[in-house]
């Protein structure tokens, strides 16, 4: 449970100075890693989850923890294990003993924001559970189902580096998630920078927890003014010639039928505009302009399009197609 919620940091009940304030409170503790600040912010707005992919170390974990502290709801972290069990994750029913029944012990999937860390560790069913859970926001446990929290993300990392002892994530549950991130290793001044931090905090003993910046009412009101924001009959005819172009390349002169086995559903349309969207309200605009399209793009489609064998082959990247795709779709 992170602290709770001041009223007084809330009082302005202005939505738009809330998420500036929780973007520069996390921005503050984490260096280096504003890409995926922002696309934790875009995933809250736009009411998804988010695959974060990155070597250890570089602020994943810390990244959630820091922007749960600034929320007000709880937060929870999973480490996803091969033995890891459904009901681990979803919570069991108890056998009570005095009057002969069952009451259901809810598991840690029933928090607002979920870590789950390492998530191609776990097996099948541990994913299919998670998956009913990102898709349905709800869990099935025996002959009953319950709904989660209204406000439910997940964030789930894993590991590019040890592939021993993991279970690839299907195609479905991928497609579950808003946008895929790959987090790289800072430069040389935010490295010296990293270090004064970690230096300071040690010395001040100080902690992550600053009580909560924005409240669910606060995102609530967020999501729908992002949802009203305008967006141009141009640009939304560009959205989905991207997503268009991933199914029918040859139709948009992309000499690249031969890379794909499978397009973007109609998931990531939905997708590429709310993160849009999310993006430019972010940044303080009351319309979306065609970079933002093009700066979520590779996030909401790195997972989604799927390269045929010989492509791999050859050393192919999902995020080569997405490049040339941006070079030959034309923007309005």
């Amino acid at each position: 449970m992170i602290t709770p919620l001041s009223q007084t940091a809330i009082s302005s009940h202005n939505p738009a100075a809330q998420f500036t304030a929780l973007r520069q409170h996390v921005n503050h503790s984490i260096l280096g890693q504003h890409t995926l600040v922002d696309r934790l912010l875009i995933a809250l707005l736009a009411d998804g989850h988010l695959l974060v992919e990155g070597a250890p170390g570089l602020a994943k974990t810390t990244a959630i923890k820091v922007l749960a502290s600034g929320l007000e709801g709880d937060f929870h972290r999973i480490q996803f294990t091969p033995d890891l069990l459904p009901s681990d994750l979803t919570g069991t029913e108890i056998y009570r003993p005095h009057d002969g029944s069952f009451q259901f012990d809810r598991g840690p999937i029933f928090h607002n924001l979920l870590l789950a860390d390492e998530v191609n560790r776990a097996p099948a069913k541990v994913q299919s559970a998670l998956l009913e859970a990102m898709g349905e926001r709800q869990v099935t446990v025996g002959r009953e189902t319950y709904t989660l929290p209204p406000l439910f993300l997940v964030m789930a990392t894993q590991n590019p580096i040890e592939h021993e002892g993991t279970y690839p994530l299907p195609e479905a549950q991928l497609d579950r998630f808003l946008m895929h991130v790959r987090v790289d290793y800072p430069d040389y001044e935010t490295e010296r920078a990293i270090l004064t931090l970690n230096r300071n905090q040690a010395r001040s003993n100080q902690t992550e927890s600053t009580g909560a910046i924005v409240s669910q009412a606060d995102v609530f009101a967020a999501r729908k003014a992002v949802l009203d924001l305008y967006m141009a009959p141009e640009i939304e005819t560009y959205l989905v010639h991207l997503i268009m172009a991933t199914r029918r390349p040859a139709d948009y002169a992309l000499d690249l039928d031969g890379w794909l086995r499978f397009g973007a559903s109609p998931r990531a349309t939905i997708a590429l505009d709310r993160c849009s969207r999310a993006r430019a309200w972010l940044n303080g605009r009351d319309y979306v302009s065609p970079e933002d399209v093009q700066a979520v793009v590779p996030d909401i489609l790195r997972h989604r399009v799927l390269l045929s064998y010989e492509a791999e082959a050859d050393g192919r990247t999902a995020d080569n197609f997405i490049a040339a795709l941006l070079r030959r779709v034309p923007a309005p």
